[in-house]
């Protein structure tokens, strides 16, 4: 028995809103040749960091950049030739291009940007700019 599905009158059918979903976000799709990395985003008091696993996946084919706030990583992993005859019980390692664009919480300095790869962790060091960094102020007090 089939449950019921409620009506969106914003879609005729399931296929209509699956391309919709489709077309504005090809990153999310279950596509074996794309896939988006998942990431960790932290501060200590100069830097915003990110870090991302990319086990498999060569630095020099990974690409970061910095506009506006907005960190960019992309890159293409070693595409493996599938064989048809394996009988696959589950598929999930991701291979292919990827791409992700984070909004960072503080204004950075992108041009002072370093970027480490190591056992398959890529970790982006993005120092605050310095008004963006917390500061103390002193207090006066004026007497009469």
């Amino acid at each position: 028995m089939r449950g019921l599905i409620k009506w969106n009158p914003l879609f005729d059918s399931l296929a209509e809103a699956e391309k919709v979903f489709n077309d504005f976000l090809p990153a999310l799709r279950n596509d074996q040749h794309n896939f988006v990395p998942a990431i960790d985003m932290y501060e200590d008091k100069n830097n915003v960091i990110v870090e991302t696993q990319l086990a498999g996946i060569q630095p020099e084919n990974v690409q970061i950049s910095i506009d506006n706030d907005i960190l960019c990583i992309k890159g293409e992993g070693e595409r493996h030739s599938e064989v048809d005859e394996k009988n696959y019980y589950r598929k999930e390692i991701r291979r292919g291009s990827f791409y992700r664009s984070i909004q960072l919480p503080a204004h950075v300095l992108s041009s002072e940007t370093k970027a480490v790869a190591e056992d398959g962790v890529l970790k982006i060091m993005i120092p605050k700019a310095p008004e963006a960094q917390p500061k103390t102020i002193k207090i006066e007090s004026k007497k009469k």
